[in-house]
């Protein structure tokens, strides 16, 4: 399953894109910042990068709980953007926000995640199977109207 929701573009009435302030977000690794600055006067408009909240699942043959909790903890130590991860014998979701340029910015690094950290965080074999990437505005609205995931609290590990 993949479920990508995303908005527009916000403008002015002119047409320029606008930019609102958002929370920082920490980034692990400095080549996936994504917002790109114009220099000089010819230069155009500066890329900015949005929020995405995503939510990936994963699941294999069971393995021991205590290895599934060592390696999601692992992996949240080794990227401290993950805001939360529940996890079983046989499968895992971990939940966290993405600054990207865009949605499919944000779903190629979701896709990798699981993948390109499974060695370093000792992580199960698991197949991704599924992925869903919201943005922000989206997001809230969903918690604001009682049918989307609450927000992430306690922040963590933990079994389902």
């Amino acid at each position: 399953m993949v479920n990508f929701v995303g908005r527009g573009a916000v403008g002015d009435q002119a047409g320029h894109r606008r930019t609102t302030r958002r929370p920082p977000v920490r980034r692990a690794r400095a080549e996936r910042t994504l917002t790109s600055v114009a220099v000089g006067e010819d230069a155009g408009p500066a890329e900015t990068t949005r929020l995405w909240h995503v939510t990936l699942s994963v699941s294999g043959d069971p393995v021991p709980l205590a290895e599934v909790r060592r390696g999601l903890e692992q992996l949240a130590h080794d990227h401290p953007f993950l805001l939360t991860s529940r996890y079983a014998a046989d499968h895992a979701e971990i939940r966290y926000w993405e600054e990207a340029r865009d949605l499919h910015d944000a779903a190629a690094v979701a896709l990798r995640l699981w993948g390109e950290h499974r060695s370093t965080a000792k992580l199960p074999p698991w197949e991704i199977v599924g992925l869903e990437v919201i943005d922000r505005a989206t997001y809230h609205q969903r918690v604001a109207e009682g049918y989307g995931p609450p927000p992430a609290s306690p922040v963590g590990v933990h079994p389902y």
